[in-house]
């Protein structure tokens, strides 16, 4: 029985935990570039990384998986030297893995001040046929808000307080956002947005991948939009500081080839 892409992406993820040789044939083994900056380039690297697990410790459990095109991204919950939530994307050529980008934090150990979780909520994919109308919605988001800085522009795309966050820290709704964003200027923490250098949705789910800085480090912003009726309606995310390109274990860069 013929795999889709996104099956191959979610069995190679699986793998990591179950040891499953099979699913390494689903990538192209002469043509696979990391933009893990911690991982060395190729199958070999990957291997190097699956083999400094602890044997026994990695735990797999893919709850969300979406495919744009020739592109594959997931939304997990690892044990993976620790308790992790991640963002993985996978391109494809001729059915095979060639690429790989992805974006993964420490797990949080209680729920946000909603009382929601990194990983929570709807999973169901629905209005296929809006896949490009969200796109474009979620891009204008990013760009005219965290980009730009125009929040005054935010009710544009978000219904008030009908708005769903599993960010760590924030709780729902518009007036959630605010007072994080009041809190975080008070602290003197600014979180900004340089670029957005990706847009991959399936239906009602759009990513976006970006770059910038939190608290005056370089970061890599994974955001997960669902779109319900024209307005977000619920957010994801991780962030991950960008290593220093003296600690790159390859040369493809974090946001390469996007």
């Amino acid at each position: 029985m013929k795999l889709s892409n996104r099956e191959k992406a979610v069995a190679l993820l699986n793998a990591i935990e179950t040891g499953n040789q099979e699913a390494i044939n689903y990538v192209n083994p002469q043509k696979y570039t990391q933009h893990n900056l911690a991982v060395a380039d190729g199958l070999a690297g990957f291997g190097e990384l699956l083999q400094a697990l602890p044997k026994g410790s990695a735990k797999v459990n893919v709850v969300r998986a979406f495919q744009d095109g020739d592109f594959v991204f997931t939304h997990t919950d690892y044990n993976f030297f620790g308790p992790k939530v991640g963002f993985d994307i996978f391109r494809f050529e001729d059915g095979k893995i060639v690429e790989h980008w992805d974006n993964l934090d420490v797990k949080a150990d209680k729920p946000n001040p909603s009382g929601r979780t990194q990983l929570d909520g709807t999973t169901e994919i629905v209005d296929i046929d809006k896949t490009e109308e969200n796109k474009a919605l979620v891009a204008d988001f990013v760009n005219t808000v965290l980009v730009n800085a125009e929040y005054d522009k935010l009710s544009q795309f978000i219904d008030g307080d009908n708005y769903l966050q599993h960010n760590t820290a924030i709780a729902d709704g518009l007036s959630g956002l605010g007072q994080a964003i009041e809190a975080m200027t008070k602290q003197g923490i600014s979180m900004e947005y340089y670029k957005n250098h990706k847009v991959l949705g399936e239906g009602n789910f759009v990513l976006t991948i970006s770059e910038g800085t939190f608290a005056g480090k370089a970061t890599s912003y994974y955001d997960l939009f669902r779109v319900e009726n024209g307005k977000i309606v619920e957010h994801w995310d991780v962030m991950e500081s960008i290593l220093p390109k003296e600690q790159w274990k390859n040369t493809n860069g974090k946001f390469g080839n996007f």
